[in-house]
């Protein structure tokens, strides 16, 4: 069936709905098909904590925070923070900057803005196939449904299928193996956004599930001020996950316990006798926080001599870790579709007519508003290309 299909996006998370916005026009008939029962999961999931949609900065600072800054590029200039920004008031959403620079919507939810996206597609005609797996290439575009084996022969494909992470929201890698064996290059599948394994003493129990705040992690060039979390099995949270592939990929971490004090002050601060004070209360009197005392006793080793030697080993703590936690707790993946087998508009070599976004292309980015907007970007500009495809088949009739 189905060669009246002019564009197909496989995939129904952020780049592609993006994919599908581009390319709805009037009298082209657009499909989206999903496995999950309903389009958005992963968007949603990210709206639990908010829905950090972009930030507050120029581009420049922004591009700085994504290891392929290329891809915001489009065919109407960048699609940046602004670009984000004016999209989501388009759909109706109001949003406001936090003291951080990260944009949310005012409601704090993912859902709302879903509802106003899906509803936009399906009034400019965009056919929305929730539960369409899609299973391979063989005579066609394949795909198991409820309704049984469909075929479909579209005219442009996007493809937009995820990552390696959040197997359960649908990105479960399962497009790799037919990719591959269609000649494409793909790079293999690492946890990105993740946090990192600690083989905790007992005596760090009692910190499990606490918050650590005001301190700054500096890994591969990068300082991170964000707040991170204690658990069982180790860390996580945004200031991690800010330096995570630098720590991934082998540089040594550190942790500055007083970001706001010099050396020297805070080596006045650890010069106050000790009296009668046990070692941790004294801690906690020049630190002001149990949870950095935990963490300077825990991976700080012996005490220190001297009030000197106290303040160096706080204001560069060992970031000691076990290796990064698996694809199934990593927000988001690196390795992908290698750039090499993408062309300038995200068409792969080795399948014309066929375009990838998202998560499933080789690159990476932090959370915060840097990798959804990234998302954002390279669905709009495989949209683009695949538009560019159908004007230029059209041409040619």
């Amino acid at each position: 069936m189905s060669g009246d299909i002019d564009a197909l996006i496989i995939g129904g998370g952020p780049a592609g709905l993006m994919a599908a916005e581009v390319l709805m026009a009037p009298g082209r008939r657009v499909v989206v098909a999903d496995a999950m029962p309903s389009l958005g999961r992963k968007f949603l999931m990210a709206g639990k904590s908010g829905l950090n949609l972009t930030r507050d900065e120029p581009l420049a600072a922004f591009a700085d925070h994504i290891d392929a800054p290329d891809l915001l590029r489009t065919a109407d200039g960048p699609f940046g923070p602004a670009q984000v920004r004016a999209w989501a008031e388009g759909l109706g959403i109001t949003l406001f900057a936090g003291s951080t620079g990260r944009v949310f919507p005012v409601g704090m939810k993912a859902s709302p803005l879903l509802r106003a996206w899906l509803g936009r597609l399906a009034a400019g005609g965009v056919d929305l196939r929730p539960r369409w797996r899609w299973v391979g290439l063989e005579d066609g575009w394949r795909f198991q449904t409820p309704e049984g084996p469909r075929v479909l022969r579209p005219r442009a494909v996007v493809l937009a299928l995820g990552g390696a992470s959040w197997p359960r929201l649908g990105s479960d890698a399962a497009w790799v193996p037919i990719l591959a064996g269609a000649g494409v290059p793909v790079a293999p599948f690492r946890p990105a956004n993740m946090g990192f394994r600690v083989d905790w003493s007992a005596a760090m129990a009692r910190q499990f599930g606490q918050a650590v705040k005001g301190v700054a992690i500096h890994a591969g060039g990068q300082v991170s001020r964000g707040e991170w979390v204690i658990g069982a099995q180790g860390i996580e949270g945004g200031g991690v996950y800010a330096v995570a592939a630098a720590l991934r990929d082998g540089a040594p971490g550190t942790v500055d316990l007083a970001p706001d004090l010099d050396a020297a002050a805070l080596t006045r601060r650890f010069a106050q006798p000790r009296g009668r004070l046990s070692l941790g209360n004294w801690l906690r009197r020049v630190l002001g926080d149990p949870v950095r005392v935990a963490l300077l006793l825990e991976w700080g080793g012996p005490p220190a001599a001297t009030p000197e030697a106290w303040a160096a080993r706080a204001k560069a703590l060992p970031l000691r870790h076990a290796g990064p936690m698996g694809l199934d707790r990593a927000i988001s993946s690196a390795g992908g579709i290698r750039a090499e087998g993408v062309t300038g508009d995200l068409e792969l070599r080795a399948l014309p007519g066929v375009f990838a976004a998202g998560e499933m292309l080789d690159w990476e980015a932090p959370t915060g508003g840097y990798l959804l907007t990234a998302c954002l970007a390279t669905g709009r500009r495989a949209g683009e290309g695949a538009a560019r495809h159908l004007q230029r088949a059209a041409a040619r009739r």
